[in-house]
């Protein structure tokens, strides 16, 4: 018995769906397997949440691809292939915009994506996400059988119901209530975590152990690592998801209207309070309250809030009456609170009842080429924002990226991206249909490796050493920074604060110890 070329590329597809294989590895074969059978330059598995189409798994395609986040309204060949239930093939000459312009793996030739086809993915008869072949060779696809691609949609959309009931058995039996639902749908796309590393992957895992527990979680990281998207994660992770999450930055109040803030205030508590206020316990009420930057808060007030967590119970300022809430506590910091323990600076009881468990945010300079994915997902806000065809990355660019030690983080990649994007655009007296940026456009000064170049970098002055050594030099180069800041922004410490990528609490102590406060 003779079998078809398709037949013989579907088997092992089949098969795969009886063994329990990790989700990308399921994508992955499917689109080599595809790619086998319908040659192309790139091919890509999206799944439709919302109004956004997600990439789970490309082939062909920049890393950088899987952690765009694609609006659907602003790609019309997406619109043209969710509308309609069958494999559609674009004209070579189309003139609609690609969203894959400038993303496919190839070298030396034109980067826009000349042919283009692909089809829904059915689920429960409804639109569950697409997959896409793109060539950049005009014509490729017009030999294609579509039924082909149909008959790979119909395994793609097997493929993926089988994923998704495999996880769901496994969640059930791991705890009803721990189905913690990380990505967001359409309102929380900009709150989404991205990463494939196995240091992301950990800290998913444990938002998954912990969020269906009402446990207080201390939260710590570094400046600019997403601890606020972690604290949402969590929240949505909870049999409390439905309920609100309240939020309050403890560095960005004056010690004086913190307690106000926390506990509430009746009319006349103190000048200015013309009315009665509920403060941020009662407005959680039944949810989540979420203490950003816990470790600024006075002593006096970590008192108050130890009670309050071991009893349940508040005063509004200025009142007598006592109110009983239910709320989960999540707290986070970026400074060490054993050591500020330690100093006196912080009340050991109060630290003991937030560090239930610990949950540690880890450094982007530790999580590999999850540096690319979220580069691409501020790339193609960027590329949205611009209004741009699209906008990518160099190899050099990537490199670069990959070579950086990131001391802000997540926060610093985001500020790079839509700062070099700007710049580079401004460079092009005609407003390109592929913007690349290149490496020379990010700027950054990349230490290299033992044994490796050192990548070009600018000269600096070398200014006379001062009396006091190195210490004094740096400290005399803050201050003049720091200055040169505030005269630019009025003596506003926030926007200062916000230019020199730092929380306003530490420039305030920072400025301190240089005597400029």
């Amino acid at each position: 018995m003779t079998t078809t070329p398709l037949l013989t590329t579907l088997l092992p597809l089949v098969s795969d769906l009886s063994r329990d294989l990790p989700d990308q590895e399921r994508y992955r074969r499917l689109l080599q397997a595809m790619r086998g059978l319908l040659p192309c330059d790139a091919a890509a598995l999206l799944r439709l949440d919302g109004e956004w189409l997600v990439p789970l798994a490309v082939d062909g395609l920049s890393p950088d691809t899987l952690g765009r986040r694609f609006r659907v309204s602003e790609h019309p060949r997406f619109q043209i292939l969710l509308s309609s239930p069958e494999p559609t093939r674009f004209a070579s000459d189309s003139g609609l915009p690609d969203p894959y312009d400038g993303l496919v793996n190839a070298a030396d030739v034109n980067l826009e994506v000349h042919d283009c086809m692909g089809c829904p993915l059915m689920v429960d008869e409804r639109p569950w996400g697409l997959v896409t072949l793109d060539a950049l060779t005009p014509g490729q696809f017009q030999s294609l059988e579509l039924g082909a691609l149909q008959a790979f949609a119909s395994l793609a959309a097997a493929t993926v119901t089988v994923a998704e009931r495999i996880e769901h058995l496994a969640l059930r039996a791991e705890d009803e209530h721990r189905r913690a639902e990380i990505y967001r749908q359409a309102s929380g796309q900009d709150k989404e975590l991205i990463g494939q590393s196995p240091a992301h992957k950990r800290l998913v895992e444990e938002i998954r152990l912990v969020g269906g527990s009402d446990l207080t979680v201390l939260i710590t990281g570094e400046t600019g690592v997403g601890k606020e998207l972690v604290a949402q994660a969590l929240h949505q992770a909870s049999n409390r998801a439905d309920k609100p999450l309240v939020s309050l930055n403890c560095a960005a109040l004056p010690d004086t209207l913190v307690e106000s803030e926390l506990f509430g205030h009746v009319r006349g508590a103190f000048t200015g309070a013309h009315g009665e206020r509920r403060g941020k316990f009662e407005l959680a009420n039944g949810g989540t309250l979420f203490l950003d930057e816990v470790g600024e808060l006075p002593l006096t007030v970590q008192a108050k809030l130890l009670r309050v967590l071991q009893s349940g119970q508040l005063q509004r300022l200025g009142s007598d009456r006592e109110h009983r809430v239910d709320v989960r506590l999540i707290a986070a910091t970026n400074r060490d609170l054993a050591a500020e323990v330690r100093a006196g600076n912080f009340r050991a009881d109060f630290y003991h009842r937030l560090s239930v468990y610990p949950l540690h945010v880890p450094p982007l300079r530790e999580r590999g080429r999850d540096v690319l994915l979220l580069a691409g997902y501020f790339l193609e806000q960027n590329r949205s924002r611009l209004g741009l065809n699209s906008l990518r990355l160099s190899s050099e660019a990537q490199n670069a990226l990959l070579a950086y030690d990131w001391p802000g983080n997540v926060r610093e990649l985001e500020h790079l991206i839509g700062r070099s994007a700007l710049k580079a655009l401004g460079q092009h007296p005609n407003r390109p249909r592929i913007l690349t940026l290149e490496a020379i456009d990010l700027d950054l000064r990349v230490t290299a490796a033992p044994g490796a170049p050192a990548s070009p970098a600018v000269p600096v002055p070398v200014a006379p050493m001062p009396e006091g050594g190195l210490r004094e030099a740096v400290d005399v180069y803050q201050r003049q920074v720091i200055e040169a800041c505030l005269q630019r922004h009025q003596d506003n410490w926030a926007a200062a604060a916000r230019e020199l990528g730092l929380d306003r609490a530490n420039l305030s102590r920072l400025a301190r110890r240089l005597g400029l406060r």
